[in-house]
């Protein structure tokens, strides 16, 4: 069953009511008797029960095996370049 969220036109007053989604929305402010209006939740987020959700959980093994032996060659094979830099000339001086 949801919460809703109500506001009295007259009075300002805001208050939440939890009802079934089957029940009629209720009009009269129980402060004022002054005009309820519904107000547009922004509902439940999802909730996510258990050990949790991994990047890993659903992929073949055999193809992370592989991937991981691939990065590991290229990272091997890879030599940093060597820049030479000549120091700048003094002219005029």
């Amino acid at each position: 069953m949801p919460t809703y969220d109500y506001k009295c036109l007259s009075c300002d007053h805001s208050f939440e009511l939890f009802q079934s989604m089957s029940d009629d929305p209720v009009t009269k402010c129980y402060k004022c008797n002054g005009k309820l209006k519904r107000l547009i939740g922004a509902g439940a987020g999802p909730i996510f029960k258990g050990s949790g959700f991994y990047q890993t959980d659903y992929k073949n093994s055999a193809v992370m095996s592989d991937t991981n032996t691939n990065s590991t060659k290229k990272e091997e094979t890879k030599e940093k370049p060597t820049i030479k830099k000549d120091k700048p000339k003094n002219k005029g001086k």
